[in-house]
C-alpha cells in the first residue's frame, strides 16, 4: 500500500457498504497481510457516506488515534500531500486537502464538474460564511479532539452534504482551520456517485444551515437585527434557487 511507505506513522480504517465491486474482500486480505494496520468495518447495505464518516470516526477514537485523516480510496486524493498536512496539524485543529486554496487546482476534472463544484462551494461559503476556501473538499485531517467535540450522532446530514455540515460545526465551535494546497485528479476508473438527488440535499442542508446561523464570526442577532437577519435568510434563498436552477441547466449537457 503507497500509504505505508509514507514517513508518517499511520493505521487504514475501511468502511464497506457490501459494495458489489468486491471492496470488502479486497479491504480483508490487506488487513491480513497487514495486521493491526488495516482495520475493516463490513455493513450490510449501503447506508450513506455520513454515516460510514461517523462509523469510521468512532472505530478511530476507540483505537486511540490522536488525529483522523479522511480522504478517497481512487487516487484522486493523492497520498503525497499526507505529510505536508500533517505538517500543517501542528498548527491548526483541521487541514483540508485544498483545492481552491492558492497552489491548488483539479487536473481531468469535467467541465460541467468544475462548474458544479464551484458553484456547490460558493453558495455554502457565502450562505453559512464559512473561511475555509473548499467547503466540499473530502481530504481532510481532524485532531481527535475536534471529532470528541461533536455529537456526530446528530448531524442530519447523510450524503456529500455531511461534509458541509461538517465544516460548519467546526468553524462555528471556533476550531481553526487550514488549507494545504493539492491537485485532485478525477478518477480513471468508474464514475462519480454524485446524483442530482445529492445535489438536492446538500442544497437543503445549505439552506437548514443557513436558518440556524446566517453567517459565521458575526454576534448573535437580536431583536433589533431583525431586518438584516431576514435580509441575509431571503438573499440565502434566493442564491440557492439560482443555483438549483443553474444546476438543472448544466446537467442538460449530457
Amino acid at each position: 500500500m503507497e500509504l505505508f511507505s509514507l514517513p508518517v506513522p499511520l493505521s487504514v480504517i475501511v468502511v464497506d457498504d457490501n459494495s458489489p465491486d468486491g471492496t470488502g474482500t479486497l479491504a480483508d486480505d490487506l488487513a491480513s497481510v497487514h495486521p493491526g494496520r488495516v482495520v475493516v468495518i463490513h455493513r450490510s447495505a449501503k447506508l450513506g457516506l455520513g454515516t460510514a464518516y461517523i462509523a469510521g470516526f468512532q472505530r478511530a477514537l476507540q483505537l486511540g488515534a490522536t488525529s483522523i485523516l479522511t480522504m478517497d480510496a481512487d487516487f484522486s486524493h493523492h497520498p503525497r500531500f499526507i505529510p505536508a498536512m500533517v505538517q500543517c496539524l501542528a498548527t491548526a485543529d483541521l487541514v483540508i486537502g485544498s483545492r481552491y486554496t492558492p497552489g491548488g487546482g483539479t487536473h481531468n476534472f469535467p467541465m460541467r464538474r468544475k462548474i458544479l463544484s464551484r458553484c456547490a462551494n460558493a453558495v455554502a461559503r457565502n450562505a453559512l460564511g464559512l473561511r475555509a476556501r473548499d467547503a466540499t473538499a473530502g481530504f481532510r485531517l481532524y485532531r481527535r479532539e475536534i471529532i470528541e467535540s461533536l455529537a456526530l450522532d446528530s448531524i442530519l446530514s447523510s450524503g456529500y452534504s455531511f461534509l458541509i455540515e461538517m465544516l460548519f460545526l467546526v468553524e462555528k465551535a471556533g476550531w481553526h482551520v487550514a488549507e494545504v494546497p493539492i491537485l485532485f485528479e478525477d478518477r480513471v476508473a468508474g464514475v462519480s456517485k454524485i446524483s442530482r438527488q445529492e445535489i438536492l440535499n446538500a442544497l437543503f442542508t445549505v439552506w437548514r444551515l443557513a436558518l440556524q446561523r446566517p453567517v459565521i464570526g458575526l454576534p448573535e442577532i437580536g431583536a433589533s437585527d431583525f431586518t438584516l437577519s431576514r435580509a441575509c435568510r431571503v438573499g440565502c434563498s434566493v442564491s440557492l434557487r439560482l443555483f438549483h436552477a443553474f444546476f438543472f441547466r448544466v446537467t442538460r449537457w449530457h
